[in-house]
């Protein structure tokens, strides 16, 4: 099992560089960060951007995977975002990974002035948005006209380092979004079932990620596609397990899922005062205590 860390860009580089040096130097797979242009009860506080942010961390770390968790259309341009991507991926040498999904209808949804769209639009955006990145990642010269997204002789040279292009990992919960990740993704995203997201028992958590893996499956057999070559990340602190709590919690929760077959979880870097004030001596033990443990799943 792999074990990645969120770290929000919240915090003015001076400060940030050494969260993204210590995530590499305790042995997470991955440092993940939002891509959001404001969210939720950060919107009146400090937040920086995503992409410079992972361009940094890119120059402080030499082994661990990056990525955003997750990007979407919501205030994105394929044709301007796939440079940023490809650049990004140059300077890890290689270790970017694109966490992208169909958005919401948080303050990115209209800081650009537009109204919300539907949830129809918005995962009909989201799908011409992946099919177009996919294209402008994969080739040097890219025309494209579609219902929502244009491109016309787009260059991107000299390509991703990874070859045919960066990993696209796909948020997904409903049948599109399953199909869209089976289809262009080389990894699926949950954060749980977005209709039982409090309240619950550990087994119904883990019953709802185990419904959405089969069903996953089924969408991968659709596409004609082995579901065995797929990472399948969840993404904690969206549910109401307490998974840091304690070491033991930790090691229980990574082991429920990986018995459900997701090979990645991510949890959150604590930030005092937030909702993700996980107690950060607790933390630091979960670190170099729980995380040789799940890794060893």
């Amino acid at each position: 099992m792999r074990v990645g860390v969120v770290i929000l860009p919240i915090y003015r580089w001076t400060e940030a560089s050494a969260r993204w040096r210590d995530a590499e130097q305790a042995g997470f797979d991955a440092a993940w960060t939002y891509d959001h242009l404001s969210w939720r009860s950060f919107r009146d506080e400090p937040w920086f951007g995503s992409v410079p942010t992972l361009t940094a961390a890119a120059a402080v770390t030499s082994r661990i995977r990056l990525g955003t968790l997750v990007s979407s259309p919501n205030f994105r341009e394929p044709v301007t975002f796939a440079k940023d991507v490809m650049t990004v991926d140059d300077v890890s040498g290689g270790r970017f990974t694109l966490g992208i999904g169909a958005g919401g209808t948080g303050f990115d949804a209209t800081t650009l002035g537009q109204e919300p769209w539907t949830p129809k639009e918005r995962q009909d955006r989201f799908e011409e948005f992946l099919e177009l990145a996919d294209l402008l990642l994969t080739q040097p010269d890219t025309t494209f006209r579609g219902r929502y997204y244009a491109a016309d002789e787009a260059r991107m040279i000299p390509g991703c380092v990874q070859r045919p292009r960066v990993p696209f990992a796909v948020a997904a919960t409903g049948p599109r979004g399953l199909r869209l990740a089976a289809r262009l993704g080389q990894a699926w995203v949950t954060f749980g079932d977005p209709k039982q997201l409090e309240g619950r028992t550990e087994a119904e958590y883990t019953a709802a990620i185990r419904d959405q893996a089969r069903r996953f499956d089924e969408a991968c057999a659709a596409e004609g596609r082995d579901p065995s070559g797929y990472g399948r990340i969840l993404l904690n602190g969206s549910t109401g397990e307490r998974a840091l709590d304690s070491v033991d919690a930790f090691v229980d929760y990574a082991g429920r899922y990986a018995a459900v077959g997701m090979t990645e979880i991510a949890v959150h870097l604590p930030v005092p005062g937030t909702v993700f004030g996980t107690d950060e001596a607790a933390f630091e033990r979960i670190v170099t205590e729980g995380l040789p443990q799940v890794r060893a799943l």
